[in-house]
């Protein structure tokens, strides 16, 4: 795990490193505060240790500032300092931080203090991850989804581009729940999601949008990419073969193709994929589909 060490001491930082050689840490050092919260903001370290003075920005300063930043507010954030002070502790753990140790360092103390540190963060990424991740499929679930589409939504606006959506829905999905029982249909649900995930890039979201409905966020995509690829899924699906409660299951899936182009929020994207999925419905099924084109707003 990644750690890094801001302190504007050759010296403290020599000896931090040195008493961390061997716990098996990828650290990276800053020699101020600036550096620091600019190292941070590129490396995202798992753990800080932070100096609390230094010259050109003091430890709060820099804790304060980690803490109003939403990409860096979960680093826990252990502080060095020469001072005993009570009042220095209670001021630096109000502001955020999990933890202090004295200079000059314990080695014991030291790396005992960053392994617990770093334990509890390994165990909040667990839960977040979890929370985000749908549990049967292991997809991306639906809020998630709607982050990451926010994320690039604000991308776009930003840089320009594209952005498409695809949905899928299996066709009939209730019969294969009636006919083969609830574990065959969730083994259905597994191995479409591992097909859209193997046709997928890695900058591709996959998601599980709600019971037998799946979305894809494509990045840079327009509407035509998306086809594509809703076409190569639809074909795997409909020629794979699943096989649960001792039969072999064959389904197939409809799909909605939609783009940002013409459209004003992500909400619009979803609903325009939704629209193009009920047409797939609509024209019998197991075939692709995209949105027509918006309607231009009256001037």
């Amino acid at each position: 795990m990644k750690t890094l060490i801001i302190d504007d001491s050759p010296d403290a930082l020599a000896v931090a490193k040195a008493r961390l050689a061997k716990e098996n840490l990828d650290i990276v050092c800053a020699a101020g505060g600036q550096e620091g919260l600019a190292t941070a903001r590129r490396e995202r370290p798992d753990l800080i240790l932070l100096d609390l003075d230094m010259p050109d920005m003091s430890g709060f300063d820099v804790c304060r500032a980690l803490k109003a930043d939403a990409a860096l507010c979960m680093i826990p954030v252990i502080f060095l300092t020469g001072s005993g002070s009570t009042a220095d502790k209670v001021k630096g753990l109000d502001l955020g931080a999990v933890d202090y140790v004295t200079k000059p360092f314990d080695a014991v103390e030291l790396k005992a203090r960053v392994r617990a540190a770093l334990r509890t963060k390994h165990l909040q990424d667990l839960l977040a991850k979890y929370a985000q991740v749908d549990p049967l499929t292991e997809l991306w679930n639906r809020r998630a989804l709607e982050e990451r589409l926010r994320q690039e939504w604000a991308r776009l606006q930003r840089y320009g581009g594209a952005l498409a959506l695809l949905m899928a829905d299996l066709d009939h999905f209730k019969a294969v729940n009636d006919t083969y029982g609830h574990p065959a249909g969730d083994q259905v649900l597994r191995d479409t999601a591992a097909i859209l995930v193997s046709q997928c890039r890695e900058s591709d979201l996959p998601a599980r949008y709600g019971g037998e409905e799946f979305v894809v966020v494509l990045p840079t995509h327009c509407a035509q990419d998306a086809a594509a690829l809703a076409e190569r899924c639809r074909r795997k699906i409909e020629t794979a073969r699943v096989q649960a409660s001792g039969a072999e299951i064959h389904v197939t899936a409809s799909f909605g193709v939609a783009d940002s182009i013409g459209l004003s929020t992500p909400e619009d994207l979803i609903r325009a994929a939704d629209e193009a999925l009920y047409l797939a419905k609509s024209d019998g099924r197991n075939c692709v589909r995209p949105a027509s084109a918006p309607v231009p707003a009256a001037s």
